[in-house]
């Protein structure tokens, strides 16, 4: 399996344009990305106009669930919201931003998920870490014995080389995993934008 297809299978199993969000947390010890951890969105700044919560109709319910898909690509859920407005034309700013505030709860609850399967992520590989560590710590030991156990020795080398390649795949699959979050957040602005070129005059 490549690195892209593992990484894209562990974060469906794990389940910022900057600026948007709120404080980063740099002292978190179970983040293990280069991304700053970032833990909530915020709707409000990425839709300027208040939003008075309403209820949907089954017809926007349907269009909310599948523009929130990330197989979706933006151009394809642009084509999904344009058609939604011409075929319920005339369509006021309040349904317009509820539909986006719909899509927005989407988007941030599959990325908390994210986030969260992360950091249990992150905490597997400090373990993994720590066992390797304390391989190479009792290898060292027996090495210097007079009468080396040859035969513990060599299961622990084993064991060693493959715990160290199973971390090494894992931290390439996190460096992809990692950059999820982020696209997520885009997605959700991105979606933002289309539907406030939607707006009436």
């Amino acid at each position: 399996m490549s690195a892209a297809s593992y990484a894209f299978s562990l974060a469906l199993c794990l389940t910022q344009a900057p600026g948007f969000a709120g404080a980063a947390d740099f002292s978190d010890p179970d983040w293990p990305c280069i991304q700053r951890k970032v833990e909530n969105l915020s709707a409000s700044l990425m839709w300027p106009e208040p939003i008075a919560p309403m209820a949907l109709a089954p017809a926007a319910n349907d269009l909310v669930e599948v523009v929130s898909l990330r197989r979706v690509t933006l151009e394809e859920a642009e084509a999904h919201l344009r058609a939604f407005v011409e075929k319920n034309a005339p369509v006021d700013g309040q349904l317009l931003g509820n539909i986006f505030l719909a899509v927005f709860d989407k988007i941030a609850d599959t990325r908390q998920r994210l986030i969260a399967g992360i950091a249990r992520y992150s905490r597997s590989q400090i373990a993994l870490s720590s066992r390797i560590d304390d391989g190479r710590v009792e290898m060292a030991k027996l090495t210097r014995q007079k009468d080396p156990d040859f035969d513990r020795i060599d299961k622990l080398e084993e064991q060693i080389d493959w715990d160290e390649r199973i971390y090494r795949e894992r931290a390439q699959a996190l460096t992809y995993v990692c950059e999820t979050p982020v696209l997520l957040e885009k997605r959700a602005y991105a979606i933002a934008q289309i539907l406030l070129k939607q707006m009436p005059d």
